[in-house]
């Protein structure tokens, strides 16, 4: 049962997409932990983010969505009104991405450029833009966009995925200035320990031997910066580096 320390977001409902592992699990169990409800979402692993949910200390909900589809966007929030009857949270989390070398221009084909932003920045923007309406009927409504320190430096798994990461960094900025009193944040990570990088031994290897902190992060410290936002009433517009320290040495 969950304790009166921890029920701070008792009767909020929260999209986190992209959940059924990694860092958007662990942040549908850090705020379901703290007492919202959860809408798991992925675009494949269905049977994992129905166990994600049905795990939840809270009543929590699986949707399947591709986010890059904008019906399926629409289809999402829709669903979660219908269920839940309210929308406080919105964590745009899922994202896509393949190792390009930034030289290799070749092999940064039209078909991955392409659905590198059509998952990152047009499926976020779909999906902020239909919720938008329900967040400003929230008490605290907050949109947490999960980008990267690829956003803001010239790093990352390939240019495509880079500059999605700029473009939602921005796209962050000007939600802030325009859709108050929703705040509008984002969590930019460096490299993270996921299972979408477990075969990314050699990165994590370069990541820990140059940055201050001599690792790579963890879909925790991700989760805590998100939680961190979302209690702040007064921040936002705000862009939260959680890279140990590589935009330091890079």
């Amino acid at each position: 049962m969950l304790s009166d320390l921890t029920k701070e977001l008792n009767g909020r409902v929260a999209i986190v997409t992209g959940s059924s592992s990694g860092i958007g699990e662990q942040i549908a169990r850090r705020l379901s932990a703290l007492g919202a409800s959860v809408i798991v979402n992925s675009s494949s692993s269905v049977a994992n983010g129905r166990k994600v949910a049905e795990s939840l200390e809270t009543q929590s909900l699986y949707i399947q969505a591709d986010i890059s589809d904008k019906q399926a966007a629409a289809n999402l929030i829709d669903t979660t009104i219908n269920h839940f009857g309210r929308l406080d949270i919105l964590v745009n989390n899922a994202g896509w991405t393949t190792l390009i070398p930034h030289h290799d221009l070749d092999a940064l084909t039209d078909e991955i450029f392409e659905k590198t932003f059509d998952v990152n920045v047009f499926g976020t923007w779909w999906l902020t833009k239909a919720a938008m309406p329900f967040l400003k009927s929230s008490a605290d409504g907050n949109v947490v966009n999960i980008t990267s320190v690829a956003g803001l430096r010239p790093v990352g798994s390939s240019v495509a995925y880079a500059m999605t990461k700029a473009a939602l960094n921005h796209m962050t900025l000007l939600l802030a200035k325009s859709c108050s009193p929703v705040r509008v944040n984002a969590v930019a990570p460096g490299l993270v320990k996921t299972p979408w990088t477990q075969d990314w031994q050699n990165q994590h290897d370069n990541v820990a031997s140059v940055v201050p902190l001599h690792r790579s992060a963890t879909p925790d410290d991700c989760a805590e910066a998100v939680i961190g936002l979302i209690r702040n009433k007064y921040a936002t517009g705000q862009i939260l580096v959680i890279d140990g320290g590589l935009s330091l040495v890079m």
